[in-house]
Order: C-alpha cells, then structure tokens, then sequence
C-alpha cells in the first residue's frame, strides 16, 4: 500500500456499488453511509468523523498512513444524534455529544423519536484512544479542551462546567442566556463565549477561579463570532444589529468589527461596514472571524454583493478581498501557520458546484486545490493535512484527503443507476433568473414530472449528493423518481444562497409577498413546455420551506401541480409585525402575511396533496399540519396523512425516512404514474 492509499478505507467496502432503487423498495440506496462532524487534531494527523448508516450512528477514526477504523459499536437505528466532536491538541481524546438535539442542543424537551419508555438523555462521553471504555462526563453540549488536554469545558443549560479526568464534572459560571462559541484563551486561564439571550447577545470571558463573568462592552444588539488573539491578549468579535421592518437596502450600517483587551475589557471599533452592499451582517455556516498571523483578522462580508472572506489589520485600515475569484462563499478556515485561507465556494461559471481553493494572505492569487464533478465542504486541518467532506453523483458525503486526487479516508461507497443532473436556467416573468437541476427520465414518449423544492429557504441544491444528510436524502429520492419514469426538476429559488446577496434577499419574499413562488411557478411552465414531459401530469414536493411552497402552488395552481407531497409545511404565515410601523401599516403587513400563505388562497386548492410531519417538531410547528388538515376536510380536497409520534423536523430515524419516502413514491404512482390527468 502507498502511502497516499494508506488513507484509503481497506475493509473491503469502499466505493462498494448499490443496487439503484426500485419501484418496490429505495432502502439499500437510503441506507449508505453518510459522514459529517469531521474533525481533526492540531498535532497530529488524526481525524474523526460520525457515519449514519440506516439510522446507525458511530464515530470512526482515521490516523495518517493507517486504515479507519470505528471507535464506537452503536448498531441500532434509535435517533439519538452523535455530534460535538472535539479532539485533544494531540489526538490523545475525544470528547464526543450522544443524545438530544445538535440543533437545539440546550432544549430541555429530549428528542425520543424511537418512543423509548426510558426517555433518553443528551450525554458527553470523552474517550482515551489509546484504549479504554468511554468516559461518561453527564450532561451537556459544545465541549473544548484546554491546549494541554487536561481540562475539558462544556455548557449545559447557560452553564460551563468543567471536568478534569479522575474527578466529577462541576460547574464554574451560570449566565441568563445559553452559551455559545465556548473557546479556551491560549494560556488555558479563562473562557471566551457568547451569552446568548434571545432578541441580544453579549460577548463574556471567564477566568476559571473567577467569581463573576466580564462582559466586553455590552451593547443594544448581538455581540457574536469572539476569538483570541494567537498570544491571548485581545479579543476581537463582530457586533450587529438587525435592520427594522420596512429599511431600505442601502440604509445602515449595520455591523462593525470590535476589538478588546482581554485583561482590561477595553473595547474599540475596528471597522465598521459601510452603507449600501454589505451594509447587513452575513456569515456562513461555520465560524466567521479568524485572528491570524501579522496581526490580521478575516471576516465574511458582501461588498461585492457576493459573500467573500476580506483580511484587515488589528490595527485598523482598508479590508482586503481574499477571494476575488469566488463567487460566493461557502466555508473556510485557516491553516495551521496562520498565513493562509482554504475555503470552499463555487464559481460563476460553475455556480451549483463547491471547490476547494487556497490563498495566501499576503494578497497573491488564490489557488485551486479541487476541481471536477465532485462538491467539496467543510474543510478541517489536522497537523499540516487537509481534509474536506466530499460528495458527487454518485457518492454521498464522506470524508477524504486532499492531495493531487481526493483520497477516501473512511467508508466510500457508491449509488448505482443514477442519471446524471443537468444544469437548467431559466427566466420569470419578473426577470430573475432561476437555476435548477434536472433529472431526466429514461424511456421515450412523455413523462409525468415533479418539482422539487428545498427549505431554509437559504439553502442551495447541487448538481450530486448534498453534505446535508437531509438533502442527502432529497437527492436519492430524487434519482429514485427519475428512475420510476419522472423528470425532475430541484428548483433553487430566491431567497436561497449560492447566487449572491441580491437573490438570497429581495423584495417581496416570504411573509412580504412570496416573490419567491414566481420561481416554482416558472419551474413547472418551463417544465410543461418540454416535449418530453406531459404538462398534465406535474407533481411537486419539499419539506419545511420546501413544504410551504409546496402547499401554496397546490392552492395558487391546482391548474398547473396535479399533486403534492407536503412535509413539515408552513401554512399560515400570519405572526407578529415589529412594533415601529404604525397599526395601519402593521394590519396592511398582516393582511399581505395572510395572502403569502397557503390558507390565503386555499379556496382554489383542488389537487390532492400527502401531508407529512412529525409531531415533535420544533423548527414547524405541527399544529400548522393540523390546522392544513382540517381546513382541506372542510372543502373535500383528498389529501393522505403520515404522522411520526415524537419525530423531529430533520427526522432522526432512518426507518422514518424510509416509510416516509416510500409513503410519497406510492403516492405520486397514484396520482401521476398510473392514471391520466383529472
């Protein structure tokens, strides 16, 4: 074995092929690994990583040279996450969250979506890889070891505690909100973290032994992203506030830079955003603010009106693009030595695809490290070695090396059968233009067809497997109706991301009007113009969001969408109006938050429509199903139902999920596949 083999996965099973899923039963293709949480240790090239395989969660482990291996022997599909990884500076241990909710990690209701009669705990466990059975710390989330390993912090419920091996966890601060971004100073004497609580947030630090929290200059706004400086003595953090209801796009600005001294708490603006493009705070999905060396500080921001990484002298001055040749970001991180970014974006020649790039920071160009067919995220250093999570068409999300061809350092294996998804483009009636990915069908003559549509919405589809389990899922089923005879249509909509500030976030989205169903309305008439695609027969599905949209084309243009499949929608979007508009204007807002909704429009919903959701759902409420529900008997509309008791919004059980899928492929044969047009 070479030595860039070595990380190779050597049991046999990588890049195993999969039967493509039948008309009978998606369960083999549902059931491939999917990896996420990657990690790696500062000093040493050790990875870990959590494979859900059908429901089946365990941590694996893979060192530089060695095969992976599996660190836990969990082998049932119960629902209870694994998440929170965290390894020592040495590889030595790893600190690993089993049991609640990596969403709402300090909620107090527990998912139990498996209905245990013991209902399960959230569990922090540490375990010596050297050897030995898991540590069982207690309860709580978001754990971080100290730089010498020896003290490891979590938060629980707006506690930190700390535990210290040979001895019980205890707790050394309470704070009003819930604690976010918990962070070691690099000389292990105090904690950095983001008090959050709700409409605000703080930024505090702790000095363990301490008898009260410090918080850096406490503001009417959100204090967020806090990080050391690489010698501890300042903090720099992001503060923002929220435009008010009715601002105009280039009013501000909004959001600022701040820098503080850790040992005084004395706090300056470094730089503040200016108004106009950019003016509001936009981040991406990892952490955002990165102290590097030469005393520059990187931060996200849209003054192109595409998100790019900038650098800026601690000191003060003019920000800097690092990523000129993105077209937006999508994560980043930097290297070990401080002096470069890696980050992952698509290009405007490329825009449903994710490469992975690397720049110095002393302005040179950026450099590709990835390229092809594949989709690359969420890059993690561990030692001087790179690694990313991969995906493509045929692959979903695994972990992999990064060297001259992305190398598989766990479990690989691929889906066959699949068609691959073209690129597709088109314009509304408003002049945005749309990017979709289409799913042809095998086989002459015309086919029925469906829509599908992601939620968020600020989510971007992409042309292979999503890094989202959830999305992973919505892939397969995709390519599973596209095997059954469907041409399908993923429709990546405004108000989503990928395609810059302008199309994340204009006029008249969601409760302001629903611009963005213009686009599902486009995707199915572009798709009824198609000569191989019968105009009556179109189906549409999405979950959240995507449920939304789903029912409000089903109520809008029972004309167009024949049938739907509805998970976890919104259906009333009636809510509260800021208190700064006027009575009039706040009933004018409601009244145009009722005719963006479903139920605004539901006495011309007229096609049948599945109804899926569960009803421990913390993210859509179920009463917005119940209340679709009812509402759809009052007018005889046929709709079916399937309802998980204790299930969450993303569901955690892989046999939910299955039934799920299958409940939605038996649906549309009946509504589509096997009869004609009503």
């Amino acid at each position: 074995m070479t030595k860039g083999s070595a990380w190779i996965f050597a049991l046999g099973v990588a890049l195993l092929a999969t039967p493509p899923a039948s008309a009978e039963d998606i369960a083999k293709t549902l059931s491939l690994p999917v990896a996420g949480g990657l990690v790696g240790a500062k000093d040493k090239a050790r990875f870990a990583w959590v494979e859900n395989e059908a429901g089946v969660r365990n941590i694996w482990i893979a060192d530089k040279g060695s095969p992976a291996r599996r660190l836990t022997v969990f082998d049932e599909d119960d629902g209870l996450e694994i998440y929170d990884l965290e390894l020592t500076r040495d590889g030595s241990a790893l600190a690993y969250v089993r049991g609640g909710d990596a969403e709402f990690p300090d909620m107090e209701d527990i998912p139990n979506p498996a209905s245990f009669a013991s209902w399960p705990k959230q569990q922090l466990f540490v375990s010596l890889l050297d050897g030995g059975a898991p540590i069982l710390i207690g309860e709580g989330h978001s754990p971080t070891f100290s730089p010498d390993g020896k003290n490891l912090a979590f938060t629980y419920r707006g506690s930190i505690y700390l535990w210290q091996r040979g001895q019980e966890a205890r707790r050394i601060a309470k704070v009003a909100g819930e604690v976010g971004n918990l962070t070691w100073s690099p000389d292990g004497g105090s904690l950095l973290f983001t008090d959050n609580r709700g409409n605000h947030s703080f930024v505090g630090l702790f000095t363990v032994g301490a008898s009260a929290v410090r918080y850096l200059q406490p503001e009417l706004g959100f204090s967020d992203e806090p990080v050391f400086s690489p010698d501890g003595k300042k903090v720099a953090y992001v503060f923002f506030v929220d435009p008010p209801a009715g601002a105009a796009p280039d009013s501000g600005p909004y959001w600022s830079l701040r820098v503080a001294d850790a040992a005084t708490g004395e706090t300056r603006t470094l730089w503040s955003a200016p108004a106009g493009e950019g003016g509001r705070w936009a981040g991406t999905r990892g952490r955002n603010l990165h102290w590097a060396a030469d005393g520059k500080i990187i931060f996200p921001w849209e003054r192109t009106g595409f998100l790019h990484a900038y650098a800026i002298d601690a000191k003060g001055g003019v920000p800097h693009d690092l990523t000129p040749t993105a077209l937006e970001l999508d994560t980043y991180t930097l290297a070990p030595d401080r002096k470069a970014l890696v980050y992952t974006a698509n290009l405007a020649s490329e825009t449903d695809r994710h490469h992975l790039w690397r720049v110095s920071l002393d302005g040179r160009t950026p450099e590709p490290l990835t390229k092809g067919d594949g989709v690359e995220s969420y890059p993690v250093f561990a030692a001087d070695t790179l690694a990313v999570t991969a995906t493509d068409m045929r692959h979903p999300a695994y972990p992999a090396q990064v060297g001259k061809a992305l190398a598989p350092i766990g479990p690989a294996p691929a889906a066959n059968g699949f068609v691959t998804p073209e690129p597709v483009t088109f314009q509304t009636e408003d002049g945005f233009t749309v990017h979709a990915q289409l799913f042809r069908a095998k086989g002459p003559g015309k086919h029925p067809a469906l829509i599908f549509v992601h939620g968020g919405p600020r989510r971007q589809m992409l042309l292979g497997f999503h890094p989202s389990g959830y999305y992973s899922n919505a892939y397969i089923l995709n390519q599973h109706f596209a095997a059954e005879g469907y041409d399908v249509l993923a429709v990546n909509y405004r108000s989503g991301t990928g395609y810059g500030r302008a199309f994340r976030d204009p006029p008249g989205i969601a409760r302001d009007g629903a611009a963005e169903y213009r686009d599902i309305e486009a995707a199915g008439r572009w798709l009824a113009a198609q000569s191989f695609v019968d105009p009556r027969r179109i189906g549409i599905w999405g979950g959240s969001w995507g449920g939304y949209l789903t029912a409000l084309a089903l109520a809008r243009n029972s004309d167009l969408f024949a049938a739907g499949v509805d998970f976890h929608g919104v259906h009333a979007m009636v809510r509260g109006i800021e208190n700064n508009l006027s009575p009039d204007a706040q009933t004018t807002g409601h009244e145009l938050q009722w005719a963006s909704s479903p139920m605004g429009s539901i006495e011309k919903w007229r096609s049948p429509v599945l109804l899926i959701h569960g009803d421990d759902d913390k993210n859509v409420d179920f009463g917005q199903s119940l209340l679709l529900a009812r509402e759809l008997t009052a007018r005889r509309i046929p709709y079916r139902d399937l309802v998980f008791p204790n299930e969450r919004h993303g569901f955690l059980r892989y046999a939910d999920w299955l039934t799920a899928y299958r409940a939605a492929d038996d649906f549309f044969r009946d509504m589509l596949a096997n009869t004609k047009a009503r």
